[in-house]
């Protein structure tokens, strides 16, 4: 696979972690990461705490919108290099047959959109998830992608999404 990789990070809504994943990944990736988000049944909308969150982090927020994974799975859509579920609901559902077979994993975590409690709390569950999914995007970042096999490569998505 040569760089630069196409990502795909999806989540049910599409309107906040894979969001998140999205401009984390476009940001850190330094042209070696393409990053996209989309959702099985996405809002149609993004959360308005996920783009307070990124423009508080100082990410770009611009363009950012809540898609179907059906446009990825369309005759010319960008051909996914990795394809990243990051909510339980969207891992468990039947997705669409990526053309190439990207290499894929599950990185879940709470959806920081149902998260209970007033305003701060709400503020510190998007941080929170931001957080993670920095965390997880720097160790996915570093990894010498075209020096592992497609076997040790998944591993290392699945212990990343682990942690």
């Amino acid at each position: 696979m040569p760089a630069p990789y196409n990502v795909l990070f999806l989540c049910t809504g599409n309107s906040a972690r894979s969001i998140l994943a999205e401009a984390v990944l476009n940001h850190e990736g330094k042209g070696l990461f393409h990053a996209y988000s989309a959702g099985s049944f996405p809002r149609g909308t993004v959360n308005p705490l996920t783009l307070a969150t990124l423009r508080e982090a100082g990410l770009p927020a611009e363009g950012l919108r809540s898609k179907s994974w059906d446009e990825f799975a369309q005759e010319g859509a960008p051909h996914m290099d990795f394809v990243f579920t990051v909510c339980d609901q969207a891992a468990g559902e039947v997705c669409p047959v990526w053309p190439g077979h990207p290499v894929t994993a599950h990185w879940g975590m709470p959806d920081p959109a149902a998260a209970e409690g007033g305003d701060s709390a709400r503020r510190r569950a998007f941080r929170e998830a931001l957080r993670t999914l920095t965390s997880r995007i720097r160790l996915f970042a570093e990894l010498p992608i075209e020096k592992l096999d497609r076997l040790r490569l998944k591993d290392n998505l699945d212990a990343i999404g682990k942690s």
